[in-house]
């Protein structure tokens, strides 16, 4: 059995010491179309979003603006580029019922929506180099989901890489094709990513929730690791 390294590298922790990143590894997982009961529980984490907060102050939120911070800390405008967790909220805020794509990227949306942290899924069927966590040169090549289109990223700009090819942009901006997650998916991980004021302990609790709807409704195995600048790096087994 194959395996890769996965790594923050030590650039990220030199500018963000207390960040953590949960990863949660599934392997031989069935995804497919959610449920009734899954999408019933995403109904209900907008709606628990919906009772406790509003539009007009989702910038001041310590744990959306931290993430502001971040990105402005790397050149990237919050407001054009805006964090994922930001981007999820404000939908749901606005009243929209968020859209349901598939079981694997449905758990991802309804932890990231409870535990107001950024989840992103990757399909690791097809990868094979180490993943990294780190800041960019400019060099490396992504291509979005959705798009032909090759774009290059901004050197300083945090992005998550398997070796040269970016995966996600601007830390939690937007994925890349690449390892998008499909419907025939069956090897995966999920990033659950904590700045302060999140904490470590939020972290694990989010991992366990995803690992635990992962077993529930798409079968295989689940572990999970908390990376952080004591621990940096951990390994995975390629199926």
């Amino acid at each position: 059995m194959a395996e890769f390294g996965y790594r923050v590298d030590e650039s990220v922790f030199a500018r963000f010491p207390d960040y953590v990143r949960g990863v949660v590894v599934a392997r031989d997982v069935k995804n497919g179309e959610t449920p009734a009961d899954l999408v019933a529980r995403l109904r209900e984490a907008e709606a628990s979003l919906r009772s406790r907060l509003s539009l007009d102050t989702v910038a001041d939120l310590p744990v959306i603006s931290s993430w502001r911070e971040a990105f402005r800390s790397f050149g990237a405008s919050p407001s054009k580029f805006r964090p994922s967790i930001e981007a999820l909220v404000r939908r749901a805020l606005r009243g929209e019922d968020l859209p349901s794509i598939s079981k694997l990227v449905d758990i991802g949306t309804i932890v990231s929506l409870r535990f107001l942290a950024p989840v992103g899924g990757h399909a690791l069927d097809d990868v094979r180099a180490d993943l990294e966590l780190r800041t960019a040169t400019g060099n490396e090549s992504f291509i979005a989901f959705g798009s032909d289109e090759l774009e290059q990223p901004s050197p300083g700009e945090i992005i998550f890489a398997e070796g040269d090819v970016v995966l996600t942009r601007r830390w939690t901006w937007r994925q890349a094709k690449h390892t998008i997650v499909a419907d025939t998916t069956r090897f995966i991980e999920f990033n659950v990513d904590g700045l302060p004021p999140t904490s470590r302990e939020e972290v694990e609790k989010a991992c366990q929730e995803t690992a635990g709807l992962v077993q529930e409704l798409c079968g295989g195995s689940t572990s999970f690791s908390i990376l952080s600048r004591d621990n940096p790096s951990m390994i995975i087994a390629h199926q």
